[in-house]
């Protein structure tokens, strides 16, 4: 009898879903932004699709993600139950910081998702086309002030790259940096700003409703379902995808690693996070495992080039 209790156990043990691991998700920002929403949408999926049983979301904003994974790569060090969202905007802003802790000190997982950087306006404002706007940022660059992400970020870049593209001195922009979306985007609905720039995803409820006015995107080609010139058919030739990654921490064994990639490669394919791609706007990208850092290196050693041409770093 004790036998056939104990095997009982085993076997409804064995019928219970078997998780992988319980996940802690840090996003280095305030709320609201394109890494906050990252985070939530992998716990969502994470947990939807049964990989995880349990998902917590921590933000640690500042300074473009270089406080959350400067506490990320030395608090977490070793622990396979820990993840960040990064991307490019954080590439940007460890090179511009001179951040001593960079994406060298953590295990990069996965690129996950690509965006398009859009430029807008609040619906009350006089400028009506990009055009206009380009057209104020000559007559004087310093009155034209841009919301945007952190100091050095994908937005930065894209404000500097079309400034140039202009014929304007990218120095003398006028570029106001906020740590969370949430926050760059009341100034741009207040009007504190002339005009603002983010991933399209992060404006496009607004943009819906009329609250913000669509100036263009920084596609290649025109969006479907987006109603807006790219930069480059108004006449500035400039093309740039923000695009979001998940790494883990220093100090993982192979077999950790592995675990980690296999659960994230889970995700990638799963129809919650397709719909969630689908939902947000989101473009996939992934991009995992050695290709992943072989790219990653090669998007450093090209922003480096960026930030130095557009003045923002030495």
């Amino acid at each position: 009898m004790k036998q056939f209790f104990l095997a009982s156990i085993v076997a409804g043990a064995l019928a219970l879903p078997a998780y992988a691991a319980d996940y802690t998700i840090m996003a280095p920002a305030a709320p609201g932004g394109g890494w906050d929403q990252t985070a939530r949408s992998l716990q969502a999926a994470l947990q939807e699709e049964g990989i995880s049983g349990n998902v917590q979301v921590v933000n640690v904003p500042g300074a473009g993600g270089t406080i959350g994974i400067a506490q990320f790569a030395s608090q977490q060090k070793g622990n396979p139950n820990a993840l960040i969202v990064g991307g490019y905007v954080m590439v940007g802003a460890i090179l511009t910081n001179q951040a001593p802790v960079t994406l060298a000190d953590v295990t990069p997982i996965a690129r996950l998702t690509g965006e398009y950087e859009a430029i807008v306006v609040p619906a009350s404002s006089e400028i009506e086309s990009i055009d206009q706007l380009i057209e104020a940022l000559k007559a004087d660059p310093g009155a034209v002030s841009w919301a945007g992400g952190s100091a050095g970020g994908t937005d930065h870049i894209a404000v500097g790259l079309l400034a140039k593209a202009a014929g304007v001195d990218p120095t003398k922009i006028n570029y106001i940096a906020y740590s969370g979306g949430g926050e760059a985007l009341a100034a741009i609905l207040g009007s504190q700003v002339t005009a603002g720039i983010s991933s399209y995803g992060e404006f496009q409820s607004q943009v819906e409703s009329g609250a913000l006015r669509l100036l263009a995107i920084s596609s290649d080609e025109r969006i479907e379902g987006v109603d807006a010139p790219t930069l480059k058919e108004s006449g500035y030739d400039v093309v740039l995808q923000n695009w979001r990654m998940v790494a883990a921490p220093p100090g993982l064994t192979d077999e950790q690693k592995a675990a980690v990639l296999a659960d994230v490669e889970k995700l990638a394919t799963s129809a919650t996070w397709q719909e969630t791609l689908k939902t947000k706007g989101w473009a996939d990208t992934y991009l995992a495992g050695d290709a992943f850092e072989e790219q990653l290196a090669k998007d450093i050693s090209a922003t480096e080039t960026i930030l130095k041409d557009i003045g923002l770093v030495k």
